[in-house]
């Protein structure tokens, strides 16, 4: 399933109590990794899952089955970090919790050639959770952070690998680096000094709990708008983006047209790798906004907290 739910996380807490499991393995992407963790931490727990870890953002207080991966599709980076986001349909969201060290998988195995069968649509699906990983930490702090020079460098080699793998997915090289770029865009390294956004995931995230699309799709759809609606208050680092990663010139042009450039750039890699570019397209319509306002938090990580009347605006600009 593209979005692990509750009810299948308790069904799989059933399967190690039952079975007195002593490892949990991972074959698969992002989903059976995040999915594989919440059964780790939740199997053994004294309390009600849900609440304790998704709701409260509680910590394991009993015993953790430790957790294995072997990666088939990248894209998340759950590989390496604690990550697990579970859909709750009852609830009608889809929320994440950051487990500690206890749940971190305690092997990964990245080989590229694994990912070679995944269908094209999942694969650049992935691309864009790796570039959305990214920009979700870069757009974010005014000083000059080493981190930013990281983020900069991996979106590159990104735009580079993601085309070259567009045009043939078994260039191995060009997974071979997709795969690496994708666990350093979340394994927290380039979150260092850095207050991180991550509200183009929120917003996302609301889309796959109602719709149950998968969740690089979701980020690719809400992301434009959200940006455009943002630029204007972290305009310097947009200013940033266009040059250091689209290679924009900011000869005789305003700031705002630099920044906006750099966005057209962006827009027009996503088209050419062939992600989604409105929600409509994944099963979202006009009439689920207000749901889609109610399951969407809004952080204050980045360069602004919004309204709930600019998350309804954002997601009408995705339509």
């Amino acid at each position: 399933m593209p979005n692990p739910t509750y009810e299948k996380v308790l069904e799989g807490c059933r399967l190690v109590r039952d079975n007195r499991v002593d490892l949990i393995l991972a074959v698969g992407g992002g989903s059976t990794i995040d999915y594989a963790k919440a059964v780790s931490a939740s199997a053994f727990c004294d309390e009600e899952p849900w609440e304790k870890y998704w709701v409260n953002q509680g910590w394991p207080s009993c015993k953790t089955v430790p957790v294995g991966a072997v990666l088939t599709m990248v894209g998340t980076g759950s590989e390496m970090n604690g990550g697990s986001v579970i859909t709750n349909h009852a609830a009608n969201l889809k929320v994440g919790k950051v487990f500690g060290p206890a749940v971190f998988p305690k092997f990964s195995i990245l080989n590229p050639r694994f990912t070679l069968t995944v269908p094209r649509r999942q694969m650049v699906s992935g691309f864009y959770d790796i570039m959305s990983h990214i920009l979700e930490q870069y757009f974010s702090g005014t000083d000059d952070n080493t981190s930013d020079y990281i983020a900069e460098g991996l979106m590159r080699s990104l735009v580079v690998s993601s085309r070259a793998a567009v045009k043939n997915p078994e260039d191995y090289e060009a997974r071979s680096n997709i795969m690496w770029t994708a666990t350093w865009a979340l394994n927290t390294l380039i979150a260092m000094g850095k207050s991180t956004d991550w509200e183009v995931h929120m917003l996302g995230q609301a889309v796959s709990a109602l719709t149950d699309a998968t969740h690089g799709m979701t980020l690719a759809a809400v992301s434009l708008p959200y940006y455009r609606l943002i630029k204007p208050y972290g305009l310097a680092k947009f200013v940033r983006f266009a040059k250091n990663v689209w290679g924009v010139s900011a000869e005789g042009k305003s700031e705002t047209q630099i920044a906006d450039e750099g966005l057209a750039a962006l827009e027009a890699w996503m088209r050419e790798i062939g992600v989604a570019m409105n929600i409509t397209e994944l099963g979202a319509t006009e009439a689920m906004i207000p749901e889609l306002v109610k399951a969407t938090f809004r952080l204050g990580g980045g360069y602004k907290q919004l309204t709930e009347e600019e998350v309804a605006e954002v997601f009408r600009q995705s339509l």
